[in-house]
């Protein structure tokens, strides 16, 4: 069973940037579509973005398009989530899932506040 481990979220001032990672434990993880799902407080699961297996495509909500930028090192197993003019709307737990949702890190919280 694979495993997904995130890192990088902090709290960051409005307008700031974050790098987020998500590292997987198999090397399988080449194989699989990745998906970037954040959840802010009291509110259900928000679908982010998306990447191909392979790095091809790449898919936004229109709520974070032109600000976040997904991307994958399949050599180091390694899924990023770049942020960019973060907005205190952006406020949430960012988790990685691969494929249809299979497997699931534990999150990283991204707070954005002045």
């Amino acid at each position: 069973e694979m495993q997904l481990v995130e890192s990088g979220g902090g709290l960051v001032q409005p307008g700031g940037s974050l790098r987020l990672s998500c590292a997987a434990s198999e090397n399988t993880f080449g194989g699989y579509n990745m998906s970037w799902v954040r959840q802010a407080p009291g509110k259900g699961p928000e679908w982010v973005s998306r990447i191909t297996f392979d790095g091809a495509d790449t898919y936004y909500a229109d709520s974070v398009k032109g600000r976040f930028t997904i991307s994958r090192d399949n050599a180091k197993n390694t899924l990023y989530l770049q942020i960019s003019n973060l907005k205190p709307e952006d406020t949430a737990v960012y988790y990685c899932a691969a494929g249809g949702y299979v497997y699931w890190g534990q999150g990283t919280q991204v707070s954005v506040s002045s």
